[in-house]
């Protein structure tokens, strides 16, 4: 993880965000993200109730799930900073591509658990790191935004930590549940 002096300040990040292409309508967006939407949502039982927590200025999986019949709420501190729906739990939550721009990510997973129902689904979808020899060139790496990496060993462990279940249905996709009784 980066140190406090390695990051951007907000609205430098704001702006770098402002570059991705992240448009709904975009069909090769969509094929990328459904790698985590797909298996989620086969999944989830009818009328499940979601987060897409970092959705972006494009929030493509909370688009493809709400065609599927889902409600999915809408949270980003850039894009849709309404703090409001952090005030209520979740049959599911989504973070495509999100967890590697976590400033504190054991304080993110903290509130992520909180927000979690019993029997909940928590989607992950992030570019593992996978090569020490070739991260200092890793072009996941170089983007200033990303400042914290995940192997699929520390996703596992992640959900140990929080007594969860973690399945990797695709690469780069854990989806993580909540046990149905505390």
């Amino acid at each position: 993880m980066l140190g406090s002096s390695q990051l951007l300040g907000q609205e430098a990040e704001r702006t770098h965000y402002l570059n991705h292409e992240n448009d709904p309508d975009d069909p090769g967006y969509r094929r990328f993200v459904s790698k985590m939407i797909e298996p989620l949502a086969a999944r989830l039982s009818a009328g499940a109730l979601g987060l897409d927590y970092g959705c972006g200025s494009g929030p493509v999986g909370a688009a493809m799930l709400r065609e599927q019949g889902f409600s999915v709420a809408l949270y980003d501190p850039f894009f849709a900073p309404d703090e409001g729906v952090l005030g209520e739990r979740y049959d599911f939550i989504i973070c495509s591509e999100v967890i590697e721009h976590f400033h504190r990510p054991a304080d993110e997973f903290d509130r992520l658990a909180a927000l979690l129902k019993p029997g909940a689904w928590l989607g992950l979808m992030t570019c593992f790191q996978t090569d020490d020899d070739r991260f200092a060139d890793w072009h996941y790496r170089l983007d200033p935004t990303h400042v914290v990496f995940y192997r699929e060993a520390t996703l596992r462990r992640l959900a140990s930590i929080h007594g969860w279940d973690c399945e990797i249905p695709a690469k780069d996709v854990a989806l993580m549940r909540v046990p149905a009784t505390p």
